[in-house]
């Protein structure tokens, strides 16, 4: 009996010393895919980002792979991207990073304004399956306006993404473009605010080798050293509207709210902001008022504002090297860079010019589709003029120039 239970033992012992062993090649081999996904992260974005940041993404990972297009930068024009993707499991992969590489001087804008579908801020609803209208403005679900990072001279982040911006100045290389944006942007949902400010640091580290590497003499500011807060997507009462936005709410206080929007969404306003935004929208109930005085061939503008094509207006100012990188998408043709110091309207949008501290502005107003020609020119000119008239107060502007009338007449 005791004989069977040494030998019982023995069996245990060497049971778990097998298993022991085959835990530590488990933990080895883990090791070991790690550090090659580290590697071939880094070769992928050519050698910009950290491979263990990157890996560090989402908790943490094993295995990462990199999709087929890897960055390649030219000196002579950065311009690319390199997406990573995480490997779960044999076979499987979801997306995960994204990093992007955008320089000034390329026939395409960094910053586009109009009512091209991808700046639409909200997803829109479907009013298909007959159900209660959704309340589609109430949320910018598709594409929250950025808050800037620290004073806004470093960049702009979003819930999933941080963009750091350097400026190539004086005594850089011929071939450095005046202005560089580099992205890194999390491709899944519910990104933590660990991950936000992992973002921030990869994208910050990014820009630094990439500007060192191509001869762009600039100093980067620090990251600041508290954590990145939660962007808001919900828009507020305009009338109670702040930041970016205070100017609209003085307007619909003075001149009454008419046909204008009643929803805004700001960002703190700063007089560092390179680029300062206010999103504004149209609630239902204010859609189903402005309906009642339409002419009987608009009032499917109204309806499809309650679903899939809501009413909004944006507001952006540029400065600075943002000001020469503004454009549209013209439909059928090339890209189209707008001229600083120029005034018109095209793709849905408006822009003004004007010279701040020295240097070069645009200010603008896009509008979505069909909600300009309920607008009106009249209603649009003075809006817009109140816009500019304010943010150019506010920055000491001089040497403003307006759209001729003729540029906001809707056909």
């Amino acid at each position: 009996m005791r004989a069977g239970w040494i030998g019982l033992w023995r069996w245990v012992a060497w049971g778990g010393i097998g298993l022991s062993l085959y835990a530590g090649w488990l933990t080895v081999d883990d090791i070991r895919d790690r550090a090659s996904s580290e590697r071939d992260i880094s070769a992928a974005c050519d050698r910009l980002v950290s491979g263990a940041e990157v890996m560090d993404l989402q908790g943490g990972m094993v295995r990462a792979t990199a999709g087929d297009d890897e960055l390649r930068l030219d000196p002579r024009e950065p311009f690319g991207s390199c997406a990573i993707y995480k490997v779960p499991g044999p076979g499987k992969t979801t997306s995960l990073f994204t990093l992007v590489v955008r320089g000034s001087g390329s026939s395409k804008p960094l910053n586009w304004i109009g009512d091209d579908v991808r700046l639409e801020p909200f997803s829109g609803g479907d009013d298909s399956d007959g159900s209660d209208e959704p309340d589609v403005t109430a949320v910018a679900d598709r594409r929250p306006e950025s808050r800037p990072v620290g004073d806004g001279t470093l960049g702009w982040y979003g819930n999933w993404y941080t963009t750091i911006r350097a400026e190539c100045g004086p005594g850089s290389s011929a071939t450095a473009p005046k202005l560089l944006n580099v992205t890194a942007r999390a491709d899944y949902e519910n990104v933590s605010a660990a991950d936000r400010d992992r973002l921030a640091r990869i994208a910050r580290s990014a820009a630094e080798e990439l500007t060192d590497r191509i001869g762009c003499q600039t100093q980067l500011p620090a990251l600041p050293d508290h954590r990145l807060t939660p962007v808001p997507s919900a828009l507020r009462p305009a009338q109670a509207a702040d930041g970016s936005c205070n100017w609209f709410a003085r307007h619909i206080k003075a001149q009454g709210q008419g046909r204008l929007p009643d929803r805004a969404l700001a960002v703190p306003a700063r007089r560092t902001n390179p680029i300062e935004s206010c999103l504004l929208a149209v609630s239902p109930d204010q859609v189903r008022r402005i309906a009642g005085g339409l002419k009987d061939d608009e009032h499917d503008y109204a309806r499809s504002a309650l679903t899939h094509s809501p009413w909004w207006l944006r507001t952006v100012s540029y400065f600075g090297a943002e000001a020469r990188t503004v454009g549209y998408d013209v439909i059928g043709g090339e890209d189209k860079i707008i001229k600083t110091g120029t005034a018109g309207h095209a793709s849905g949008a408006w822009w003004a010019s004007s010279i701040c501290g020295g240097k070069p502005a645009l200010h603008t107003l896009s509008s979505s589709y069909t909600y300009d020609g309920v607008l009106g020119s009249q209603r649009l000119s003075a809006l817009f003029r109140a816009y500019v008239a304010d943010i150019t107060k506010q920055r000491g502007c001089t040497h403003v120039t307006y759209p001729d009338a003729k540029e906001f007449r809707i056909p």
